[in-house]
This record gives structure tokens, sequence and C-alpha cells, in this order.
């Protein structure tokens, strides 16, 4: 494993604008879920201003404190995507627990779970419950295969998502086997997707008659979005995809492509007019008329010889070669990079896609910034993930129960 060395001199720390009330200012959301969806779209929500309190086991945590590399004993990750949250330590199973989280939930806009169907239910807390306390509320459930239907109980991970959906059956090369991504896509499209839903909620609630909702969110339907073309194409023309590599199956050319240097480049020529630029690029201006490469129908039919006359130059020439001579073409082509030569780049240092946030562990720590940017009311990443119940004494303070703090965690309740 290539161990990661930072960013180079030069590194340009994010600019702020002008600090101006964010979005989700006043919006209170519990994050009560694990691992890694649900907790992403709370992450997401406490970038525009929510107060986010993650609601953890008593010394255990979130599991997620543990996946992955560490670094001093803790995950690297964990201080991502527990960003600008407050950590309550509080055991929903006990008695206490449950009152506890009943007093916050009559306070609170939003909740978020991703417990097995049922589960908030059988603890006394589930949405009815919620709803009739507080009408306001709104509730966004994930789950791996949905609240409802015969796979509702079934256990509900990202992987298990990636394969029924026919997302791994279309990635991979035509000769090899179905293809997982090597990070967690279905828990990172569904938790874009969740605070997609919850903005929603909220927009409804502040125009309509200021009622909360329930909000039921599958891994497995956020990864069907993803692959609904070759959903379409099943349906309305019998074509059942089929795992083709890097090739695409609407548009020709469309691969990556080894250059002389052992570097990769990805090319795309989406439009006819790229099509033509890039046969121009490459010296052979007299293909855009050739039967074979005249439009996107003939290049996709003649896919493998069109792919051979392009690999044949780019294998020529080093990646910077390629790039520089497409990009003056103005046709769609960038180097494949590595994590090392991300952290090179000065295109991501400039603009900036990173920022530095102080960790009260690790130090220093470079994040992906806030995505999107606004320019008036801009999300920003105050703190990292916090440490386990490092805010449970605050929280209990706001509810009125600090004088009970030491009794609480005596029983184990906090």
């Amino acid at each position: 494993m290539t161990r990661g060395r930072g960013f180079p001199q030069g590194f340009k720390v994010a600019e702020r604008a002008p600090e101006a009330p964010q979005p989700l200012a006043g919006v209170r959301v519990l994050d009560l879920a694990t691992m890694m969806a649900a907790p992403a779209a709370a992450a997401y929500l406490a970038e525009f201003g929510a107060d986010v309190i993650k609601v953890e086991k008593p010394r255990e945590g979130d599991p997620q404190r543990r996946w992955g590399t560490t670094k001093a004993g803790e995950s690297v990750f964990w201080k991502s995507i527990s960003r600008n949250k407050r950590s309550l330590t509080l055991d929903l199973r006990t008695r206490r627990g449950a009152e506890i989280l009943r007093l916050l939930v009559r306070r609170t806009d939003v909740v978020i779970a991703n417990f097995r169907p049922g589960t908030l239910d059988s603890w006394g807390i589930g949405y009815e419950w919620m709803a009739t306390a507080n009408p306001a509320v709104i509730l966004l459930e994930v789950s791996g295969f949905g609240q409802g239907g015969p796979l509702a109980r079934r256990p509900g991970f990202g992987t298990l998502a990636e394969a029924r959906s026919g997302f791994a059956h279309l990635t991979g090369q035509p000769e090899g086997a179905p293809t997982l991504p090597n990070m967690g896509l279905a828990d990172g499209v569904a938790g874009i997707m969740g605070a997609f839903a919850v903005m929603l909620a909220l927009r409804a609630r502040e125009r309509g008659d200021g009622l909360g909702q329930r909000i039921d969110l599958s891994l497995c339907d956020s990864i069907l979005r993803l692959i609904e073309p070759s959903l379409l194409d099943w349906s309305q023309l019998g074509i059942a995809g089929q795992r083709t590599g890097s090739r695409s199956v609407h548009v020709a050319p469309r691969n990556v492509y080894r250059c002389r240097d052992g570097n990769w480049v990805a090319l795309s020529a989406s439009t006819p007019s790229i099509a033509r630029r890039v046969f121009a690029a490459i010296g052979r201006p007299e293909l855009a008329d050739d039967p074979r490469f005249v439009d996107n129908s003939s290049r996709l039919e003649n896919v493998k010889e069109l792919d051979l006359v392009i690999g044949e130059w780019i294998g020529r020439h080093d990646a910077s070669e390629v790039v520089e001579i497409m990009e003056k073409a103005e046709a769609a082509v960038g180097p494949v990079q590595d994590i090392p030569q991300i952290h090179q780049d000065p295109s991501f240092r400039e603009r900036p896609s990173f920022v530095e946030v102080e960790d009260q562990t690790f130090g220093p720590m470079r994040l992906v910034d806030v995505v999107p940017r606004l320019s008036r009311t801009p999300g920003k990443v105050r703190a990292t993930g916090p440490a386990l119940g490092q805010h449970t004494r605050e929280i209990l303070a706001e509810l009125g129960l600090l004088g009970e703090y030491e009794g609480l965690e005596e029983e184990g309740v906090v």
C-alpha cells in the first residue's frame, strides 16, 4: 500500500466566504444510524449548518470508528463521515435511554436511522410515536431493500444492493467476473439521496401545514437509478446489458487507453463534433467520413476496430503528450490518476478541492471540501469526527439533565 504523504508545498487552505447564516442553521438532526449511508446523509446536512447529534452506544460507539485504515488507533474515515457532528452516548435499549431519546425527538426536526424495519417500534420510539409526540418531525429510514416487501428484513449492506441491482453484473471486463466497486458506492449514492430527501421534506413542511413525514430510502433503489439506461434497454428493446469493460454501450469511442510511458488516459467522444476532433488530433481526419465511423451507431458497431486505431496512436505517445494534443483539439480526454497523483494535481490544490482541518488526535487533516459550493451561504467543515461521547454532558445540559449525568453513567445509560 502506498503511504500518503500529504500535499506538496503550495497547498492552499480553502478560502472561505464571509460568514453568513447557513441554510440549515437552527435545524436539529438526530443521527441514530451506524456505518456509512445514513451517517453520510447526516454529514451533508451538518456541512450546511444543521446541528447533528450522533447518538452512539456507550463504550462501543459506531462500528465505523473501527472500520478501514486506522491511525493512532482511530479510523481515518471516521474523521470525515462524522464531520461537524456532536457525539452523545445513549443506550436506547434501556428504559431511561429511550426516555431521553424521546425528549430529544420532541426538540428535533429530523431523525435519521438505519435499523432493520420494526426495530424502532420495538423500542417504543417508532414513527407513529414520533409523529404523535412531534408532528413536525421527519424520519429518514435507510435500509438495504426498503421498509416493506419480501426483502425488508434482509441484511442491508451496500454490497448486496450492488449485486442484486445489476450493477456488479454490468461492471468488469467482458470475459471476467462480475465486479463490485472497491468503495461504498451504494452507500455513497444513498447518502446523497438521503440528504436530498430530507431537504425535500423540510421544504414541504415549510410550504405546507408544518407536518413532517416518513422517508423510506433503499440502497438498492438508489443503485437502480444509476443503471436505469440498461433497465430501459431491456424493458423497451429486449437488450440485456452485459459487461463491456470501460467501453460504453451508448457512445463510441469511449475507453481507457495505455500510453507509451505506462500511464493511462480516458477518452470520451459523446458528440459527433468531439469524435471528429479526436480523428483530427490523431492525424486521421478522413475517419470522420469512413462508413465504419461516420456516425455513433456505426462507431458502436465497429468499436473494436475504432479502439485499435485510437489505441495504436495513443500507445506511441506519453500520457502528457496525449492530453496536450487532445486538449488543443478540444477533445474530451483526461489522465487516469492514481491516489498519489491526485495529491500532486495542481488543479485540485488550486481550486481548492480540499480543506485543512485541525483534528484533536491526528493534528492537521486534509479532507475533501464541501460539495456543492454555494456562493452566498456556503457549507463549511467546522470540525472532524468527535471522540466517543465528547458532547454527552453538553447535550444533557441542554435537556436540563446534567445533574443526572453521573448516575446515568454508572447505570450504563450514557
